[in-house]
């Protein structure tokens, strides 16, 4: 049989586990994810369209003799395939020089059809280059092809003809462990994020409508708390289920390239990091939410748990700059300091899983977190008790009063 305090903080788990998920409001905020990555593609689309426009303006120009125009061509062509995309550098445009080649490089700066960011005009041994303040990438590049035509020139029209060979590399690199520990820290620190501040509205709801005084009345206050930690937790749960599913997935939908780039990722903990990820994942929700629960409890307004709950996010920031510092830096003072704080000690032993093979050190971290869990829900509960309910012990000291 399940201890008394067990079977009653079961009891109100699922009551809370009901109540949230069994809602049409549920699925909205499962979903929410959606939204967010949609107003990112589109403000990322609308700012992509305003940068293409500017760039398709954007022009290039080489004042040199018919003869030499293929050459050019060819030199821009070759310099181009070093970027990822042809659009680093504007847009290409030769002209035959005029009578006054100086003059009619300096008159394309001023005309209206289109935005010359450099000229490039003389022999392409001692060239002339013009740019706009701004402009010294595409000028310096104007320049590299003048020398790239007048090196084709001289070879004779030789060119190499290289061949290309996809490596991949099968033993695990220090840059891709030091990827993933930064991964992992970011992606507990989103999620606990976006998932621990439901404790707050819910503890607070149920304390304006006295519910919560009506559970404390039937079983003991820590029950009452474990059970809504652990009902927040079972959602929590469903959400990040639902979501990993497809995140877990979506590498078969992603090109050859990208996804090669995410098998790059190591870990040096082997098969077992999955399992430690969820573990700290959990840790770190459990601590988080039972703060922000304590906070819930305190406060009596919506407006006391905005400034109560600021100061927390600040530290949820803080705490996760410290990880991210431990993430890239492992084994330095700052990375230690952050394993044995509790609350950045879910993020940092995951970085640790990624950087570092040994296992015992994350033993110890379950234990000292899951310690820091039972305080901090023990101490919320107790504040509650003497600030709320008014029903603390006497205090030590005064005499009964006749």
């Amino acid at each position: 049989m399940m201890p008394r305090f067990l079977r009653h903080a079961l009891t109100i788990a699922r009551r809370d586990f009901t109540a949230t998920v069994m809602t049409p409001t549920f699925l909205l905020f499962l979903l929410s994810p959606l939204l967010m990555i949609g107003f990112g593609v589109i403000g990322g689309l609308s700012g992509q369209a305003a940068s293409s426009a500017s760039e398709a303006r954007q022009q290039i120009v080489a004042i040199a003799p018919l003869g030499q125009h293929d050459a050019l061509r060819a030199g821009d062509r070759e310099l181009r395939s070093v970027f990822t995309r042809d659009s680093v550098r504007p847009r290409l445009r030769l002209e035959q020089p005029q009578a006054d080649p100086a003059r009619q490089a300096r008159a394309l700066f001023d005309a209206d059809a289109s935005e010359v960011a450099a000229v490039l005009y003389g022999p392409l041994d001692r060239p002339m280059v013009l740019r706009r303040a701004g402009a010294e990438a595409e000028g310096r590049y104007l320049a590299a092809l003048a020398a790239q035509t007048l090196r084709a020139e001289q070879a004779g029209g030789i060119r190499s003809t290289p061949r290309f060979e996809t490596i991949r590399r099968e033993a695990p690199t220090v840059s891709g462990r030091g990827q993933a520990a930064y991964f992992s820290t970011f992606a507990i620190f989103l999620v606990t994020l976006m998932l621990s501040g439901q404790a707050v509205g819910a503890m607070a709801e149920e304390r304006s409508n006295k519910v919560i005084e009506i559970l404390a009345a039937a079983v003991p206050l820590e029950s009452v708390f474990f059970g809504k930690l652990l009902g927040a937790f079972g959602s929590a749960l469903l959400f990040v289920a639902f979501w990993g599913t497809l995140v877990a997935n979506l590498p078969r939908l992603l090109p050859g390239d990208a996804a090669g780039m995410l098998s790059s990722l190591s870990v040096a903990v082997g098969p077992i990091f999955p399992l430690l990820l969820v573990g700290y994942f959990v840790m770190a929700y459990l601590l988080q939410s039972a703060v922000f629960l304590g906070v819930g409890a305190l406060a009596s307004t919506q407006r006391e748990i905005q400034m109560l709950s600021l100061p927390i996010t600040i530290f949820q920031f803080a705490m996760f700059g410290m990880a991210s510092y431990a993430a890239g830096n492992p084994g330095s003072w700052v990375a230690t300091a952050a394993e044995i704080v509790p609350f950045s000690s879910p993020m940092a032993m995951a970085a640790r899983a990624a950087n570092a093979p040994e296992l015992w050190p994350h033993a110890l971290a379950f234990v000292w977190q899951a310690l820091w869990v039972a305080g901090t829900l023990t101490i919320a509960a107790r504040l509650f008790r003497r600030g709320v309910l008014k029903s603390g012990s006497p205090k030590r000291g005064k005499k009964a009063v006749a």
